[in-house]
Order: C-alpha cells, then sequence, then structure tokens
C-alpha cells in the first residue's frame, strides 16, 4: 500500500510539470482522497466538503512542510501558488461525504454529544460541524481518520496553523475521542 501511495506520489510530481489537464494533475489526489473527494483508502480523509480557504492552508502547510506527511509534502512540493489556489478551488467544489446508513450506537452517541458540548467543538466546526473558512468540514469524515488527527492533537505530533485544536483536546480522554470520532463520522 504505501509503495502505490509513494509511486502515486512520484508520478504526480513527474507529471505536474508536463502536463496538458487540470485533470491529469488532479487524478492522484483523487485516487487517494476518493474519486469524488470521498475517501476508501484508510487513514485518508475525504476532501469533499472543504471550504476553499482551509484546503488552501492545509496545501501551504503541506508544501512548506508546515504539516508533515511524506506523501502529501512530495505532492504540494512543485505546486506554485497559483497550482494551490486551482487545487483549492476544485476541492471546495467536491460533495461532502454522505453520512453512512449505520444510525450508530444511541449510547456512544449520547456520549459523544455530551462531549461536544463540554468542549464546544460545535462552536468552532459548526453545530452541524460543516466546519466554515479556515476550520475543516468534518462531518461524515472518515472514523479512522478523525480518531488518528484527535489522537495527533492530543499528543502534540500534529500541529495547526495555532494551539487551538491543541488545547481544546488536552482533557479530552482516549475514550472520549473514540466516541467524538463514532459520532462525527455518523452525523445525520
Amino acid at each position: 500500500m504505501r509503495k502505490t501511495i509513494t509511486a502515486l506520489a512520484f508520478a504526480f510530481i513527474a507529471s505536474s510539470a508536463t502536463a496538458e489537464t487540470f485533470e491529469e494533475r488532479v487524478a492522484p489526489c483523487l485516487d487517494c482522497h476518493g474519486e469524488r473527494g470521498q475517501s476508501e483508502t484508510e487513514n485518508t480523509p475525504s476532501l469533499g466538503g472543504q471550504q476553499a480557504p482551509y484546503a488552501l492552508i492545509q496545501l501551504f502547510m503541506f508544501r512548506e512542510k508546515l504539516r508533515t506527511s511524506d506523501i502529501m509534502n512530495d505532492m504540494a512540493k512543485p505546486l506554485s501558488d497559483d497550482d494551490l489556489r486551482t487545487f483549492s478551488d476544485f476541492i471546495a467544489k467536491l460533495p461532502k461525504p454522505p453520512p453512512p446508513s449505520d444510525a450508530g450506537d444511541p449510547a456512544r452517541m449520547q456520549r459523544a454529544q455530551a462531549a461536544v458540548q463540554q468542549h464546544r467543538c460545535n462552536t468552532c466546526h459548526n453545530p452541524d460541524f460543516s466546519g466554515k473558512e479556515n476550520v475543516p468540514h468534518i462531518a461524515n469524515q472518515r472514523e479512522d481518520y478523525l480518531a488518528t488527527t484527535l489522537a495527533e492533537y492530543k499528543d502534540n505530533s500534529r500541529h495547526g496553523y495555532d494551539g487551538t485544536m491543541a488545547d481544546v483536546m488536552a482533557p479530552i480522554t482516549p475514550e472520549q475521542i473514540a466516541d467524538l470520532a463514532y459520532y462525527i463520522a455518523r452525523l445525520r
């Protein structure tokens, strides 16, 4: 799996300079993040539903290695500022992830709702978790990706462009992280 993703990254970098169409340039992105921005790849986020400003900031952070992911750093490295805007505008037009058919375990959903209220997650991410401007859309995101990301903010191995998430995550327990990821992935 890792070899395949690395090969895609190198193919993207090599084709960036010679690709004639945007569709050719964006194909490697959609190979990992899903054809319509709905990821089916473990621990890889769906891009659908993200606002252009948020996507632009993330792509910039990957390009400048302010956010580290070998694959994404390599993918973003050759992108110009205009490319970053073009890709972020494209991402903003992808459809948001649909809710899963599984409504979820009521007890876990209730525990997570209490944690959302206690830690005011729905203030920055909006009550429906649709995000805004530079705050990500996380409703119906992949549960595994949400759990990993929240844990990384908690242990401070993932940094945002400010310290807000690290501060919010500090008092949250691993059990609450699991419930929050479960809940957010199943929003209706």
